[in-house]
């Protein structure tokens, strides 16, 4: 249950691109039906699961627009997650709502588990731009688990940065992309870790390809788009 949750936090800041475009949002796909499938790979570069999203629940026009993501997740033992949380746009910004992260789906595969979820949207501006900072985000959670076990948790995504532009090849295609820095700060019991990140994000597509980089800046995984359907 823990290895499921922290690969479903991690991908909820790395992943909360894959959006559609409409003159709500500049980047992100925000049409009924469109599908994203990406590949996650291990440090040498081996297949580690996929992750499909499909946006549903469109609502609204022109400049507000709100969707749901559905996310499933496979890892490489062919384990199975499914989640969704809520998008939306207003014409400048994209927002991701942190609230549901924690949502029904998500908690009954958990087991026995009660969340207190507080923190900040995660935002993502339509007009990016070389040397831009973005927003930081920032997720705390309090869970308390069967047989008196309480854990509590912080995710923070700080210094993020768009470092420049380049274009990126894929199985889904060749894109023109802006790559975005940012950090991965994560306090739990056990210990607190920071894992610098990178993403490649696309206009009309999201997010296209993320690294993630242990302290020394060696690669540790990353996750690719494979598949794109609008």
């Amino acid at each position: 249950m823990k290895n499921y949750f922290l690969l479903l936090t991690a991908t909820f800041f790395a992943l909360n691109l894959s959006f559609s475009q409409s003159t709500c949002s500049q980047y992100y796909p925000m049409v009924d039906g469109a599908s994203f499938q990406y590949t996650n790979y291990d440090k040498k570069g081996n297949d580690d699961g996929k992750i499909n999203y499909k946006v549903t629940n469109v609502n609204g026009s022109g400049d507000n627009i709100s969707a749901t993501m559905v996310m499933d997740i496979e890892d490489k033992k062919g384990n199975t997650y499914t989640s969704e949380y809520n998008i939306s746009c207003d014409g400048t910004t994209v927002k991701v709502d942190f609230k549901s992260l924690m949502n029904e789906q998500m908690l009954n595969q958990m087991g026995d588990v009660e969340v207190d979820i507080t923190g900040t949207d995660v935002e993502w501006p339509n007009n990016l731009g070389v040397g831009q900072e973005l927003p930081d985000g920032n997720v705390n959670l309090k869970m308390k688990m069967g047989g008196g076990i309480n854990m509590n948790m912080n995710v923070e995504t700080l210094n993020r940065k768009v470092e420049k532009k380049e274009s990126l090849t894929t199985p889904a295609g060749t894109f023109d992309c802006f790559v975005v820095y940012s950090e991965i700060k994560t306090k739990m019991m056990m210990g607190n870790q920071t894992m610098p990140s990178r993403v490649w994000l696309a206009e009309g597509v999201g997010m296209v390809k993320q690294e993630s980089y242990n302290k020394n800046g060696k690669l540790m995984a990353s996750t690719v788009l494979t598949q794109f359907n609008m």
